[in-house]
């Protein structure tokens, strides 16, 4: 899914570009005034306002899209960009795989400043500060105002909007989002002499677990650390009752002693109750192992959650992940960017497709293609999702985690700030640095990264 070498090219181009600078498509959808937001950061999105005069005239949208998770999703997103063509035969997407977050943050980064940047794009939620300090994206709020304004972004969980909006703004839609959940093999429960109905609620509980379910080649639980280290640190941080970080971006709060506790339970996982893999396990090995009966438990996305679900020859469960001082996760995945340095007309195309994607029937479908968080309340409400939920409800367990989910990390110097949380987190775990340290160096670094923004 995510892999380790990509992510550090993305994070050195990201640090290095800082340091130099819901209706289907029957829907109209008229263009926002010239006095948009929209329009006077772009300085062009203002010509938006004539978008829809020629509605035949031809519109060709370029939209760059990552797969960060397992199974054949590529055939998904280029069947759903051809219906949304079929009912606007005036516009064309060309959906571009471009491979992984990382993958697909460089490539778009590559365009911006190449001035050739995609029409629209899904980017990891977590690159609105890098995006905004580029001067990549327009706000979307003349866009949203013209569906409803507050009515139309109530129908979005909270959590998802969180990385969506700083400064009274929304810069992107969420679309492909998750949160981190409990994963467990029912069947080793069974055989452990555990209840497979009752996961572990708490970290006490699921050490006690992990002890029982190691035996015999099968670890009782993985944690993938390669490249989202930070994104797990954050599960313990927030069970322990704070994020990582300011809602502004400027702010990271690292170095406490209540995210020392965290990361110290997570590496005596391995290191002293040897239920775990030493080292750094890498994100697309954890549930791999998992559907090989290598681990009985894991933490992942619930983005893997239908290709677990296709793919386990096994009885397996899905449950919060366990609580400390609370339940918590961060939320995590791809949300929809509409670029600025492309003519307005795509501006309004491109809004049109970010609708039709993210509609109430549609967004029940994804999540039920892919295992994926349906970002809408009302796609609930749909007779599909709630003739499968009836059938799976270990679909809705990411769904009703989000009442105890917070944002994922970002900042601005995002790819700086992540790089060294990762780094840290992996010598904790690896056993260079004690945890305390760890987090201590990983505090002193990422304040320097911010320092410029704070004065």
């Amino acid at each position: 899914m995510r892999s380790m070498s990509k992510k550090l090219v993305y994070l050195t181009l990201c640090c290095l570009t800082l340091a130099s600078c819901g209706q289907a498509a029957s829907d109209s959808s008229s263009a926002p005034a010239s006095s948009s937001p929209a329009a006077s950061a772009s300085g062009s999105a203002s010509a938006a306002a004539t978008g829809d005069a020629n509605a035949d005239e031809k519109i060709d949208l370029t939209f760059y899209y990552p797969i960060s998770v397992g199974g054949p999703l590529t055939a998904t997103i280029e069947q759903m960009t051809q219906e949304f063509t079929k009912q606007n035969p005036n516009i064309t997407v060309k959906p571009v795989y471009t491979g992984s977050y990382a993958d697909t943050a460089v490539k778009t980064q590559a365009g911006v400043q190449s001035k050739t940047p995609p029409d629209v794009a899904v980017l990891q939620s977590t690159e609105l500060f890098s995006l905004l300090d580029m001067n990549a994206i327009v706000p979307l709020d003349d866009f949203i105002a013209q569906e409803g304004g507050a009515s139309y972004l109530s129908d979005f969980y909270p959590a998802f909007l969180a990385n969506s909006q700083t400064d009274g703004k929304t810069y992107s839609i969420p679309f492909q989002r998750s949160t981190i959940v409990l994963y467990y093999n029912k069947d080793k429960f069974k055989e452990a002499g555990l209840d497979p109905a009752k996961p572990p609620k708490t970290w006490q509980e699921m050490k006690d677990y992990a002890k029982k379910l190691t035996h015999d080649g099968t670890w009782g639980l993985e944690i993938p650390v390669t490249g989202f280290g930070y994104w797990m640190l954050q599960t313990f941080a927030l069970q322990n009752g704070n994020n990582l970080m300011t809602q502004d971006g400027k702010k990271v709060m690292l170095d406490t002693p209540e995210n020392v506790e965290g990361l110290q339970y997570w590496t005596d996982l391995s290191k002293t109750d040897k239920v775990m893999p030493e080292g750094a396990t890498d994100w697309g090995t954890v549930p791999s192992d998992f559907l090989e009966g290598k681990t009985a438990m894991m933490y992942h996305t619930t983005g893997n959650l239908t290709n677990v679900k296709k793919n386990a020859k096994f009885d397996f469960g899905v449950s919060f992940l366990p609580a400390n001082k609370t339940y918590g996760s961060p939320t995590g995945g791809g949300n929809f960017y509409i670029f600025k340095d492309i003519d307005p007309k795509k501006q309004e195309a491109a809004w049109k497709f970010v609708k039709f994607m993210t509609e109430s029937e549609r967004a029940a479908q994804w999540s039920i293609d892919t295992g994926y968080v349906a970002v809408k309340k009302s796609a609930y409400e749909t007779e599909r999702m709630k003739q499968y939920t009836a059938e799976f409800p270990a679909a809705l367990v990411a769904r009703d985690q989000l009442e105890y989910a917070s944002a994922e990390l970002s900042t601005h110097n995002n790819g700086k700030v992540m790089k060294t949380v990762n780094d840290q987190v992996q010598a904790a775990l690896t056993g260079t640095l004690k945890p305390a340290d760890a987090l201590k160096k990983a505090q002193e670094e990422a304040d320097r990264a911010l320092a410029a923004f704070n004065k």
